[in-house]
């Protein structure tokens, strides 16, 4: 396997290259980015719960979180009343990845049947 970068060449053209597909995974292509982004699409919810829901720790959470709200799929808030939370929401670029997660869904339960069997 090539240890050389994924880039497009300035000669390629762009209808044969696959380079939006690539750019899209290297911004929620990981494990952990694609597990918090599809548990936000129930709505706000604190970080406490995500990391119950989602298995992660909190080192892991934390920069999943931090990555996602750089590249602006995610909001933070802070409610700084008693006790201290911190909650986490979809902005409308991360809300737009919805129905692409209705469409892995659906092809999984297609395709994948035989791994719940």
């Amino acid at each position: 396997m090539s240890s050389e970068p994924l880039t497009r060449d300035a000669s390629e053209s762009s209808d044969d290259s696959p380079c939006p597909v690539v750019d899209s995974l290297e911004q929620i292509g990981s494990k952990w980015r694609l597990v918090v982004l599809h548990e936000l699409q129930g709505g706000e919810i604190r970080f406490n719960e995500l990391k119950r829901e989602t298995d992660a720790n909190s080192r892991t959470l934390s920069r999943v979180l931090d990555d996602l709200q750089e590249m602006g799929f995610v909001d933070r808030r802070l409610e700084e009343e008693s006790p201290v939370a911190t909650y986490y929401s979809l902005t409308p670029k991360g809300s737009s990845l919805c129905p692409v997660f209705d469409e892995i869904e659906d092809w999984a339960d297609s395709w994948l049947a035989e791994c719940s069997e």
